[in-house]
C-alpha cells in the first residue's frame, strides 16, 4: 500500500516559528511526557485527507499520463524541425493590405510585408509559397517571414548548381559600371568584367545594355554572396570547333570573308570566324599608307586573300591588294612618255619629290627638274607633303617600277631663244642676285642670270672679291659678252659700259715722270700705292735677299706716301710700273726693268696674294704658268 497527498488538500507545511521552543520547560519534562505528545502529533486526524490506492489504480493513472506525453513529445517535434535564417514551405491562410498571413506549420501564423509581391505574382489564399524564416517571434511576438529573401537564396541555389556543373545561364545586362558590366541573373546580380565581353576589343559598352546575353561563371563567394561571369569564355568555346575547321580547309590563294577585330600600326587583325588573320599595312594596298586606319574601321566586314599560312604555328598572312591586279601591269599603256599626269606629293627628299600618281605608281620630280632657270637646291623650297602636282612623263623603266617626271616640261625652254633674247654686245640693266670671289650673278630678266666675272667689274681696279665692288640687289648697266645656249651661260661685263680708259692712262702716265701716291699694300715683292685716274702703281724691289726685303719694306706702312719714276704702263696687269732709287737696291734703272719684268711673270702671285679661287681655274693658271714659265721658281 502506498500513501498519496492528494492534490486539491495538500498538507500544509509547519513553520519553525509557529513552534515554540521553551529551553526551560524541556529541560525539566521527563521520558514518559515527551512519548505522550508524540502520540497526540502523530493522531488519526493528521492522515485524513491521505489515499490509499490499489496497483490497478496505479497502472491506469500511468498508461494516460504516457499518452499525453506521447502528444507533448510530437507536438514538440514538429517545433524543432523550424528554425531561423532558412527556406520553408508554406500556405497562404490570410491576406490584407499591409501583411499577407502564412501557415509554416509553427504555433503562430507567419506574416510577411504585402510590398514584396508584385501585382502578378500576388498569391490567393490556399497557395503553396517558399518563404525565407527571419524571425520566429520578433518583439511583438510576430513570425517573420520575407518572399524576396526566398526568391534570392532559391536563385542562389540554382546559381550554386550551375557553377559546379558549369552550365551555362542567361543574364541581362543593367548598366555599366567602372570596369565592366552589372548583369541580371534573377533576383541574383552578378559582374561582368569588360575583358570578359567578348573575345575581340570593345570599343563602346554601352550597346550591350538592356541586352540578354549566354553567360558561365567563373567565380562564386559564397560568404559574401558575389558572382562573377564570362560571355567570352562561352564565344571561345563556341569557336574551338569552328577553328579546327578552318584550319583543315584553308589553303594558300583562299578568298575569304572576316570582320577587323583590331587595328595596330603595324596592321589589322581579322577575324575569319574563328582564326584571326593578320593583314599587314604593306599589304592594304598598292600604294603608300601611313597608318592602316585612314583605310578601315573596327568591325568594318572585309575580304581579304590568304597569301601565307603557316599549319604549325597557326598563323595566316592575309593580303587586301592581292585582289586586284597591280598597277605596274599597265604604266606604260596608261602613261606613255609625254603624256602629262596628276598627282599627290607624298615623299621630300634633298634631290626631289615623290608624287603618288595612283595608288601603288608613284614618280620622282628631280629638282634638276622643277625649273629651266632657277637653281633649286631642295624641292622643299617649292613643295609640301600633300601638295597636287602636274607633270610630264620624261620617262619609264617598267623593270625598276620607276618613273621620272618634269615639272618644267610643261613650259617652254627659255634657253631655246636666249640667243635672239640677249645678243652679243647689247646693254641690260639688272638686279644683283648673287656675289662670288670669282664674281657676280645679274639677272636679266626672272629665271634668267648672267655672270659678271671679276676681271670685268673694273677697267683699272683689280678685284679680288666682288663683294669689295657690288652690293646684293643692286641694280647695274651690264653689257652681254657671250651667250652659250648648250651650256646654259651668258657671260656679262660691268667695265664695257665704259670707254677703255688706258690710252688715256697711258698718255697721262709717260715714261720718265715722277709721281706719287698713298701706300696701300706692302708684298714681298714690292709696294703697291694708289695713283691718280683710279689705277694703282708698283715700285718693285731690286735683287737683294728676302731677308733684306722683309727689313726693307718694314720701314714703309700702309697710308704713307710714297713717290716713284714711271717705267711702264701695263694696261694688261693694271698697273704702272714705277722705280724708286731706295727700293731698287743700289741696282741701276736697267736692272730695276729687269726686276720689273721677274714681277710681271709672277703677278698673279705678288698682287693678290693668297686669294681663294675655285680649283678649276687654279689648275688653269698652273698649267698656264708651266708652259710660260717652265723654269720658274720664287
Amino acid at each position: 500500500m502506498l500513501n498519496e497527498i492528494k492534490n486539491d488538500n495538500p498538507v500544509e507545511e509547519v513553520e519553525a516559528s509557529d513552534i515554540k521552543e521553551d529551553n526551560t520547560s524541556v529541560k525539566s519534562s521527563t521520558p514518559s511526557e515527551e512519548i505522550i505528545k508524540t502520540k497526540d502529533y502523530l493522531s488519526t486526524s493528521l492522515f485524513e485527507d491521505i489515499k490509499t490506492i490499489t496497483s490497478e489504480e496505479l497502472e491506469s493513472q500511468n498508461e494516460e499520463s504516457s499518452g499525453s506525453i506521447e502528444l507533448n513529445e510530437a507536438y514538440s517535434n514538429t517545433l524543432s524541425d523550424i528554425s531561423e535564417h532558412q527556406l520553408i514551405e508554406g500556405r497562404v491562410v490570410g491576406m490584407n493590405d499591409r501583411d499577407v498571413l502564412i501557415d509554416i506549420g509553427f504555433k503562430s501564423e507567419g506574416l510577411i510585408d504585402r510590398s514584396e509581391f508584385s501585382e502578378e505574382s500576388l498569391p490567393s489564399i490556399g497557395d503553396q509559397v517558399e518563404v525565407y524564416l527571419e524571425y520566429l517571434e520578433d518583439s511583438s511576438g510576430n513570425t517573420i517571414l520575407s518572399k524576396e529573401k526566398a526568391d534570392f537564396m532559391s536563385r542562389w541555389r540554382s546559381l550554386l548548381k550551375a557553377y559546379e556543373n558549369e552550365e551555362i545561364i542567361t543574364g541581362t545586362v543593367i548598366r555599366r559600371i567602372k570596369g565592366g558590366m552589372i548583369v541580371d541573373l534573377g533576383v541574383v546580380q552578378a559582374f561582368l568584367p569588360g575583358s570578359q565581353l567578348d573575345v575581340r576589343p570593345i570599343t563602346d559598352f554601352d550597346v550591350y545594355v538592356d541586352k540578354q546575353i549566354d553567360l558561365r561563371i567563373v567565380k562564386l563567394n559564397e560568404a559574401r554572396k558575389n558572382i562573377v561571369v564570362s560571355h567570352k569564355m562561352i564565344i571561345e568555346e563556341s569557336l574551338v570547333e569552328q577553328r579546327e575547321a578552318l584550319f583543315e580547309e584553308i589553303e594558300i590563294g583562299s578568298i575569304m570573308e572576316g570582320r577587323v577585330k583590331n587595328i595596330t600600326d603595324f596592321g589589322v587583325f581579322i577575324d575569319l570566324g574563328g582564326i584571326d588573320g593578320l593583314l599587314h599595312i604593306t599589304d592594304l594596298s598598292w600604294g603608300r599608307v601611313n597608318h592602316p586606319s585612314e583605310m578601315i574601321e573596327l568591325n568594318d566586314d572585309i575580304t581579304v586573300k590568304v597569301i601565307e599560312y603557316d599549319a604549325d604555328r597557326k598563323r595566316v598572312s592575309l593580303g587586301l591588294k592581292q585582289l586586284t591586279p597591280h598597277p605596274w601591269e599597265e604604266v606604260e599603256i596608261k602613261y606613255p612618255i609625254g603624256s602629262t599626269v596628276k598627282g599627290t606629293i607624298v615623299s621630300l627628299t634633298n634631290y626631289g619629290a615623290f608624287i603618288e600618281i595612283e595608288p601603288g605608281v608613284e614618280g620622282l620630280i628631280h629638282v634638276s627638274e622643277i625649273s629651266w632657270t632657277r637653281h633649286i637646291k631642295n624641292p622643299a623650297e617649292e613643295y609640301s607633303m600633300g601638295d597636287k602636282v602636274e607633270a610630264k612623263v620624261i620617262s619609264i623603266d617598267s623593270d625598276e617600277r620607276k618613273i621620272s617626271l618634269g615639272v618644267k616640261q610643261l613650259t617652254p625652254d627659255p634657253w631655246d631663244e636666249i640667243e635672239k633674247d640677249f645678243q652679243i654686245g647689247t646693254k641690260y640693266n639688272g638686279k644683283v642676285q648673287n656675289l662670288t670671289q670669282f664674281g657676280a650673278f645679274v639677272e636679266l630678266k626672272e629665271g634668267i642670270d648672267g655672270l659678271v666675272h671679276v676681271s670685268d667689274l673694273s677697267w683699272t681696279k683689280v678685284v679680288r672679291h666682288a663683294k669689295n665692288v657690288l652690293e646684293k640687289g643692286q641694280e647695274v648697266e651690264v653689257v652681254v659678252l657671250e651667250v652659250s645656249r648648250e651650256s646654259r651661260k651668258i657671260s656679262l661685263g660691268m667695265k664695257q659700259t665704259q670707254d677703255d680708259p688706258w690710252q688715256e692712262i697711258s698718255n697721262y702716265f709717260e715714261s720718265g715722270k715722277e709721281v706719287s701716291g698713298e701706300i696701300i699694300r706692302i708684298l714681298d715683292k714690292g709696294i703697291i700705292i694708289q695713283l691718280e685716274m683710279d689705277v694703282e702703281g708698283i715700285i718693285p724691289f731690286g735683287k737683294m735677299s728676302k731677308k733684306d726685303r722683309r727689313s726693307l719694306a718694314s720701314q714703309y706702312e700702309v697710308g704713307a706716301n710714297l713717290s716713284g719714276i714711271v717705267m711702264k704702263v701695263s694696261p694688261e696687269d693694271k698697273k704702272i710700273i714705277l722705280f724708286k732709287e731706295e727700293l731698287a737696291g743700289g741696282g741701276s734703272a736697267q736692272s730695276a726693268t729687269d726686276e720689273v719684268k721677274d714681277y710681271l711673270n709672277n703677278q698673279k702671285i705678288e698682287t693678290g696674294g693668297k686669294i681663294d679661287i675655285p680649283q678649276e681655274l687654279l689648275d688653269n693658271a698652273k698649267d698656264a704658268e708651266k708652259e710660260d714659265h717652265p723654269s720658274q721658281s720664287d
